[in-house]
């Protein structure tokens, strides 16, 4: 046997019976390179250390305590607060204000599932004492959750910069504009479905007063200048990144700890250990494919994928329309990382060639794989939501279908009209 087919025969057993993605990776690789490959075995701890030897990584462990830091130090709570006196009156209020209470924090975590805990813990209860479903409830949660991937600072974007040599800062900065498009249209979608189903607005919650809103929003001026401050940072050229992420976590200390007064040591420690845990899983996933990536450049796959996808078609729509179907099944077992690390180096050719602008690709690979956050049997939202709901993940998946046809809607708009997202990388000339 060749070694593609003893490295895929392999991947392909592993992940059947449940083996985790990156000893699926690095035991596949291993494997094919004892069986087949005539590559030296020296090559499997080089490219370890190779891809964990990069400073950009380090942004995302850092950007997950201070998301953390932020959430048990008040900061979540106080942006909750504010959203609610825009939106908590009107019908499907709770769920309007759970995705851009979502919105507003993935501006803080970049981590979908993040997202989902730290919003849906407080509005999902929320939801369901004020007469809401507890699917309804979910469904809100777990979508808006999704949007964590790709406002900025979003860890996955991070990772594709990474895989594919591309500016973080012009990623992050292309994905402002579809982010709110998709909370735009996710919002809208919770408005129909709430009047549908005749979920009116928190009961306890008054008309919109604008001397009211403003006192709440002086009163809770040093959360929602959070967002401000990481991203200004980021954007005004005083922090790379990894920086700003340092500041993201000073300034979660600083609110958190002095302002609202909220943290003690045993939260600050359960934040430094959710660091940690995301830290130790990112690391050995991203080390294992620079392995698993280094067999598919020497047998040329890549090469030979972008050769297959053009001679079926040299256009545009076409091989795009490839790719998202592909990505949309794959999401569905694959977890987000796992997906970008395996398909970034491989399908980077085809973009190439197709003249495809990376920042655009990854903003549509990111929306992408928003889907796959809410797809079962992986969709890890799904999961978070239906806990904190306490219903089972089979209804949450009922509740969601109007949110992943509107999601794929927005990444065909994404996918045609790359303006969408290369508008304001090229208005700051990014």
């Amino acid at each position: 046997m060749d070694t593609l087919t003893i490295l895929g025969g392999t991947m392909l057993l592993m992940i059947l019976i449940g083996v985790p993605i990156y000893m699926v990776l690095i035991g596949s690789t291993i494997l094919a390179l004892v069986s087949a490959a005539n590559l030296p075995l020296a090559i499997v701890h080089e490219s370890l250390f190779e891809g964990l030897n990069s400073f950009a990584l380090l942004a995302i462990p850092v950007f997950v305590v201070a998301g953390s830091l932020m959430e048990r130090g008040g900061i979540t709570t106080q942006i909750v607060d504010v959203v609610k006196q825009i939106t908590g009156h009107i019908h499907g209020g709770l769920g309007i204000t759970t995705i851009m209470a979502c919105t507003f924090f993935a501006a803080i975590s970049g981590s979908g599932p993040g997202t989902v805990a730290a919003v849906g813990t407080l509005l999902i209860p929320s939801m369901i004492r004020n007469g809401y479903s507890p699917r309804y409830a979910a469904a809100a949660a777990s979508s808006g959750g999704t949007i964590g991937i790709l406002i900025p600072p979003s860890n996955p974007l991070i990772i594709y910069g990474i895989m594919g040599n591309v500016s973080i800062t012009s990623l992050f900065t292309a994905g402002f504009v579809p982010g709110f498009m998709v909370a735009f249209c996710m919002s809208m979608t919770a408005w129909l479905i709430a009047r549908r189903q005749g979920f009116s607005g928190d009961s306890e919650q008054p008309p919109f007063n604008l001397a009211l809103f403003l006192k709440i929003c002086a009163r809770n001026s040093m959360s929602l200048l959070t967002p401000i401050i990481i991203l200004g940072s980021i954007y005004s050229g005083i922090c790379t990144p990894v920086e700003a992420s340092v500041v993201a976590v000073i300034w979660a200390f600083f609110v958190g700890g002095v302002v609202n007064r909220q943290l003690t040591w045993r939260k600050i420690y359960e934040s430094f250990l959710d660091g940690a845990m995301l830290c130790g899983v990112v690391l050995l996933i991203v080390g294992s494919s620079t392995l698993f990536g280094k067999l598919l450049t020497y047998e040329q796959v890549p090469l030979r994928l972008a050769q297959m996808f053009l001679a079926f078609s040299q256009s545009k729509v076409v091989i795009i329309l490839l790719i998202l179907v592909m990505l949309l099944i794959l999401g569905m077992f694959l977890e987000t990382l796992a997906t970008l690390i395996i398909l970034v180096p491989v399908l980077m050719p085809v973009v190439t060639q197709l003249g495809i602008d990376p920042v655009h690709f990854g903003i549509f690979l990111v929306l992408t794989n928003e889907v796959a956050l809410l797809s079962p049997p992986l969709g890890v939202n799904l999961f978070v939501s239906s806990k904190i709901a306490d219903i089972p993940v089979e209804s949450v998946v009922i509740g969601i279908l109007p949110y992943i046809a509107v999601l794929i809607a927005c990444t065909l708009i994404v996918a045609f009209i790359p303006e969408v997202s290369l508008f304001l990388p090229r208005l700051f000339g990014y």
